[in-house]
């Protein structure tokens, strides 16, 4: 699908299809469609035709990532549902993060109803590009309802591949991070709890990709390491 875009257009993103890059102003998403604007006026977009969006985020989406990191959990909410309610499904690291971050915060505020349903849009959202992004985000879901041997078959393969790579793919890079604070708890909560630091460690000093993961994972360590003195890392 052609794009054009005139020079003197406002444009904010670019968007690759077949690898080929345009220049456009974004919209929104409305149902399966992108919804951007160019020379040639307003026009959707098959987001399944879409490789990339390259866009800068929304200043919602940073305040919510400072609410979520304050543990403001109400704010986080309310600025991640903005974001993702009008950019849920565009693949841009951002827009996933966003949706992705509603379930943990659905979590936090303990309820499981809400996080299930999040978590079913965001699946819906990124049935291919997402696949990885939901089976931690399921894991967080099971170790919630202390469905560990869930969590540890949706983490195995996840955690696996991240330990094998040497420089970590940005389509993965927030998955990492959060998979090691799971699989952290995963072990916290069966007591091994040189494997639970070591995890948690892990997202702070290799995986610190996600910041709000990189958080909780210095919390739970260092709360592990002032609780358990003796705790050493094989």
């Amino acid at each position: 699908m052609a794009l054009g875009c005139a020079a003197s257009a406002q444009t904010d993103a670019t968007v690759f299809i077949k690898g080929q890059g345009q220049a456009v102003k974004v919209v929104g998403v409305t149902g399966t469609s992108l919804m951007v604007k160019t020379e040639f006026g307003e026009q959707g977009l098959p987001l399944a035709q879409i490789q990339e969006v390259r866009m800068a985020p929304p200043p919602e989406f940073g305040q919510g990532l400072a609410a979520y990191g304050a543990k403001d959990y109400a704010k986080a909410q309310s600025l991640f549902k903005t974001v993702a309610d009008k950019y849920r499904g565009m693949p841009a690291t951002w827009a996933q993060q966003a949706s992705g971050n509603l379930v943990e915060i659905d979590l936090a505020l303990n309820d499981a109803a809400k996080a299930d349903a999040d978590y079913a849009a965001f699946v819906k959202a990124y049935p291919a590009g997402g696949t990885t992004q939901a089976d931690v985000l399921a894991a967080r879901i099971a170790v919630s309802k202390k469905n560990f041997d869930v969590a540890k078959q949706k983490l195995g393969a996840i955690t696996e591949a991240a330990l094998k790579e040497k420089t970590v793919a940005p389509a993965n890079a927030l998955a990492f991070s959060q998979a090691f604070v799971v699989s952290g708890q995963v072990k916290e909560a069966e007591g091994n709890l040189a494997g639970a630091l070591e995890d948690y460690l892990r997202t702070v000093t290799l995986f610190f990709h996600d910041r709000a993961a990189v958080t909780v994972a210095q919390e739970r360590a260092d709360a592990l390491r002032s609780q358990h003195p003796e705790i050493t890392i094989p």
